[in-house]
């Protein structure tokens, strides 16, 4: 530390490049550290044990950094999901965690909702096969199609982000299910959905199922090929949440070419950047059975201009409310 500095915050990595608003945030009596790699080898114990404070963003944190993280009063990620944090060998350890809940709702459950129309109105299936059709067009319809009213969409995690799911998918007049064991009684009645006890019932009733669950050891692999099987027929999958949820893309692949699956919209891949697969070849291709049936964006469910600048700022923010008055929002207890 020089001159009037108090304290060393560390961020890992950044996907907005060097820290800038961070450093503005945390204030001027607040070095910044910018590591800049996602590779924790990459991190020198010396500048870890330097730091005060934390701030990760892609990069994981497990028992490797965190005895070099001597003076750290607390680990901060920039998102929701920790799963590449040790949160156990930071408790260990004596360092607090916080991920960073109040941002991007708005945005993940708009890119969900945004999935679920234009697949139940199968747009990208007609966008695809409208390309040759020369002497015919509006007799070109496809079928099966949906009416809203008439459709099951099941919301499988039900807290920030599958609430707010629910509370635009309702002017549309879906008959809503949702199932979410950590949901409180009464959950369902002040939201405004039908509670499912069990995961496979509302699987065999849901015309759409769209998941916003947390990635732990209960849902890592949840959507195996036998549970894809286990879908209502040409149901429609949409995965927000987190790639891991599927086991793989083995088991997506034989339920869209079998049509178990009629269509999925995934923001998040098992592997990312997403490894060879033949199904992703069959997406990149254009092939003629699965056209319109996959979308894929890389996982920028989160994404606006204004939810990044939230993101950030909040971030920050509760390393610099840690710092001055030792209180740590948003702490994760394991």
């Amino acid at each position: 530390m020089t001159g009037d500095k108090r304290w060393v915050v560390g961020v890992t990595d950044h996907m907005m490049g060097p820290p800038v608003l961070e450093a503005q945030v945390l204030g001027e009596a607040v070095e910044v550290d910018f590591f800049d790699t996602r590779r924790e080898e990459d991190f020198d114990p010396a500048r870890l044990a330097r730091l005060d404070a934390l701030l990760v963003w892609g990069a994981p944190v497990t028992r490797r950094s965190v005895p070099h993280l001597t003076r750290c009063k607390g680990v901060v990620r920039f998102g929701v999901g920790y799963d590449k944090i040790d949160v156990a060998a930071l408790a260990e350890a004596g360092i607090p965690f916080a991920n960073n809940p109040d941002y991007g709702t708005e945005e993940v459950a708009d890119h969900a909702v945004a999935l679920i129309l234009s697949l139940q109105r199968r747009l990208w299936e007609h966008d695809h096969r409208a390309r040759s059709h020369t002497t015919t067009w509006q007799t070109n319809t496809l079928s099966p199609l949906l009416r809203s009213a008439k459709a099951t969409v099941g919301v499988v995690g039900v807290g920030r982000i599958g609430t707010a799911v629910v509370n635009r998918l309702k002017p549309f007049g879906h008959r809503i299910l949702g199932f979410d064991p950590h949901q409180p009684a009464g959950h369902e009645k002040a939201v405004g959905y039908a509670r499912v006890r069990r995961l496979e019932d509302l699987l065999g009733q849901a015309d759409i199922v769209t998941f916003h669950c947390p990635l732990d050891s209960t849902t890592r692999g949840l959507l195996s090929a036998e549970r894809l099987e286990r879908f209502k027929p040409g149901a429609i999958l949409v995965n927000t949440a987190r790639g891991e949820l599927l086991d793989g893309l083995d088991g997506l692949e034989a339920a869209l070419r079998s049509g178990r699956l009629a269509a999925a919209g995934l923001d998040v891949l098992p592997s990312e950047p997403p490894a060879p697969h033949p199904l992703l070849d069959a997406w990149r291709e254009r092939a003629d059975w699965l056209a319109g049936r996959l979308v894929v964006t890389p996982h920028n469910a989160f994404h606006s201009d204004a939810a990044a600048i939230e993101m950030r700022t909040n971030a920050a923010e509760t390393v610099r409310l840690l710092l001055e008055e030792g209180h740590l929002r948003n702490r994760i207890l394991e």
